[in-house]
């Protein structure tokens, strides 16, 4: 199963309702032909940017939590279209599970009474072992 995250910006000079038409409508864009699910939404209202983007210093955010059990989604087909779409100052889509198996993985690893900088060592030697073209 692959998790993802999608937040877009929107254009702090766009109503609530025309924001909340563009988040249903992208809705149906991903969850269209059941490859994947939305497993959560989060709006974050009107926030500052961190620099200005088109002469704009605050914007109003959209999060979407995406799972896809086969690893096929229609997100690329989604990007395209908020790429296209003046009203959206910026996106971006983050692919989560692989972090969530390094964590996991990390979690797995850590010895007891021993501390994360511990597996940051362990993980340093791994990817020297690797490197070498030893097998772990």
């Amino acid at each position: 199963m692959r998790t993802y995250e999608l937040m877009f910006v929107v254009d702090p000079r766009v109503s609530d309702e025309e924001v909340v038409t563009m988040t249903q409508d992208y809705k149906t864009m991903i969850t269209a032909g059941n490859t994947a699910e939305i497993t959560g939404e989060e709006n974050w209202g009107r926030r500052k940017l961190a620099y200005p983007i088109n002469k704009v210093s605050e914007g109003k955010y959209v999060l979407f939590f995406i799972q896809s059990p086969d690893g096929k989604n229609t997100l690329h087909d989604v990007e395209h279209r908020m790429r296209q779409n003046d009203k959206i100052l910026r996106f971006l889509t983050v692919r989560t599970d692989e972090d969530l198996k390094r964590a996991a993985r990390r979690s797995a690893v850590l010895p007891a009474g021993a501390t994360p900088s511990a597996v940051d060592e362990l993980d340093a030697e791994d990817a020297e072992d690797s490197e070498s073209g030893e097998e772990i």
